[in-house]
């Protein structure tokens, strides 16, 4: 299969195979007005099989949001079908408004307005702690 480079936008390499919806999804590429390409269980010599996202546009992404969902993301920027600039993703810091809190006693699971936020307490085991009430939640 062949798919045709990006001339001047953005390419997600490295997503882990599956995964490319949920990216799609978490970064609202589907209200973009550019063409997206999502190539699922690429051949990788380093992964086995990978998903690819190319973005033929140049769009401002929370790339945060890449490192949440898979660390060994590489963010590639392509100007003139040339790479221009690459960017290696790690875990956030902060996580807001992209995980929910599992507690039932938390507070955001009864004001539905407050904004769920967690913080970075374990890099190794990525394990974040919601900041209203504690409850720890485990990046998959």
């Amino acid at each position: 299969m062949n798919i045709d480079g990006v001339k001047n936008g953005i390419v997600i390499d490295h997503i882990k195979a599956g995964k490319s919806i949920q990216v799609y999804n978490l970064l609202g590429l589907d209200k973009v007005d550019a063409c997206v390409a999502i190539i699922k269980n690429a051949d990788s010599s380093k992964y086995g099989k990978k998903d690819i996202l190319k973005i033929d546009a140049k769009i401002d992404l929370d790339y945060d949001l890449l490192g949440y969902v898979d660390s060994n993301i590489t963010v590639n920027f392509v100007e003139d079908g040339k790479m221009v600039k690459k960017l290696h993703m790690e875990l956030p810091e902060t996580l807001t408004n992209v995980a929910k809190c599992k507690n039932p006693r938390c507070i955001t699971s009864v004001e539905q307005e407050i904004v769920q936020q967690f913080k970075l307490i374990d890099r190794e085991h990525k394990v974040y702690r919601c900041v209203y009430c504690d409850a720890e939640h485990k990046v998959k």
